[in-house]
């Protein structure tokens, strides 16, 4: 009598540095073994980066240049992040989140640090400055990542000029972070209780030449793509998702607004003060791969707008709450090379006395504890909803981080886009999610 061997089983073998197990998994070779026994052809659309910001698999089954099932295939860039938060204090967690969805960094700060301050119950503490930097700092980064999805998109379908146009703006942007926060990507800026640091002395003038600039570069997308006929052909139809399609499988941000519901939480559910900013929330009807293009052009455009308004709002004051227990960097002042505290921050610390300098260290090093209880808080990212779910069991590390990503939830509308369409236009419709990889499987 023979007995199958089990898919799952794990081989072993001796090497010199011990027993090593192989593991295999044969769920995807079943499921191509069963679809070439028929008419239908089976092809591997990656493991690449086909407008996904990171690595993604699609399996395809075709019938001709027609797609008649599509499945997604992730993990490629599983990092831990969550699993990591809660071997780190609440400060440190940071550092982690900035790097999930890579494209919009500060949004991932902010609501982490948003969800830790409803834990602390010290919401109503933010320093009003802090808030509008935030605000400031997040729009700047919807607009980096907005022009990083065109500009991928772009070449995705061959419209290299899109490309080299989207991330020459997406520079400018960029530059303009690294001034105000000291870095270009994964700022670590954002922190429970306020923000790192305040603003250079001379913020207010490049933030208003960054307006200038932009404003005259976002007309060219309309002159180069808008209106173009190949671009048009190419994106009209394509990826079609309706509004109750988007609702069933939970998909927000521009791909809902493009189906015609102009869900945004900036307005549903103000967080950071965004009820006091004057701007709009665009929608469409067309519910496909070119509505979500025009909604992303003219999202640009309402940022715009609102980093203009915290301008004049900005005013003199503190950027860290003023609870010493929590505040880190408490009072920090940089040293001359930019990197570390400078001598005489070092040296009014160790001079104050041994209380202060004990509990500046044990801030530091085990971090601030915080009241047990479990929230969620969501903020409206490029992607749409971005929601932090946190744990806390009264200590100085979290007991629990997840996240609620939007490239992970709106990845499931791929299928519904692709099926019965042609092949060339899946990577028109993946695009137009403009789901970030890094996010996805975090």
């Amino acid at each position: 009598m023979t007995t199958e061997a089990d898919p799952y089983a794990a081989e072993e073998r001796k090497t010199t540095e011990g027993r090593v197990y192989t593991v295999t998994g044969g769920d995807w070779d079943d499921v191509l073994e069963d679809a070439i026994s028929d008419e239908r052809i089976v092809i591997n659309l990656g493991p690449q980066h086909p407008s996904t910001h990171g690595v993604l698999r699609l399996v395809l089954e075709l019938e001709g240049e027609t797609v008649t099932q599509a499945r997604s295939v992730i993990g490629y860039l599983h990092t831990g992040i969550e699993k990591n938060c809660e071997y780190r204090t609440w400060t440190q967690g940071v550092t982690f989140v900035t790097r999930m969805d890579y494209l919009a960094p500060l949004h991932n700060e902010a609501a982490y640090c948003l969800a830790t301050e409803k834990l602390l119950g010290v919401t109503d503490q933010i320093p009003r400055r802090a808030t509008i930097i935030r605000v400031m700092l997040m729009e700047l980064n919807r607009i980096s990542s907005h022009l990083v999805a065109l500009a991928t998109g772009g070449m995705e379908l061959g419209a290299l000029t899109a490309m080299t146009a989207g991330f020459r703006e997406r520079e400018e942007v960029l530059h303009l972070l690294e001034d105000l926060t000291g870095l270009r990507m994964n700022h670590a800026f954002i922190r429970p209780g306020g923000v790192a640091q305040d603003l250079p002395e001379d913020y207010d003038q490049k933030v208003r030449d960054f307006l200038k600039v932009m404003r005259s570069r976002l007309p060219d997308y309309d002159k180069l793509l808008t209106g173009q006929p190949i671009w048009k052909n190419r994106l009209i139809g394509v990826g079609y998702l309706p509004v109750d399609a988007c609702l069933a499988l939970g998909i927000t941000g521009p791909v809902l607004r493009s189906a015609g519901l102009g869900w945004d939480l900036r307005k549903q559910e103000p967080y950071c003060g965004y009820e006091e900013y004057d701007f709009e929330v665009p929608t469409s009807t067309a519910a496909d791969a070119y509505a979500r293009y025009l909604l992303r052009v003219e999202e640009m455009h309402q940022s715009l707008r609102i980093i203009e308004q915290t301008l004049d709002k900005l005013e003199p004051g503190p950027v860290m709450i003023e609870d010493q227990k929590i505040a880190w960097p408490a009072k920090l002042s940089i040293g001359s090379d930019g990197m570390g505290n400078s001598l005489e921050h070092v040296r009014k610390i160790m001079g104050q006395s041994m209380e202060s300098l004990i509990h500046h260290f044990k801030l530091v090093t085990e971090g601030f504890h915080v009241p047990p209880g479990q929230v969620y808080v969501p903020v409206e990212s490029p992607r749409g909803e971005l929601g932090y779910h946190l744990v806390s069991d009264g200590g100085t590390r979290p007991m629990r981080v997840h996240v609620r990503e939007p490239s992970f939830v709106n990845l499931q509308g791929m299928p519904a886009m692709s099926e019965g369409g042609m092949v060339a236009d899946v990577i028109a419709a993946v695009a137009s999610l403009d789901p970030v990889m890094g996010g996805c499987d975090r």
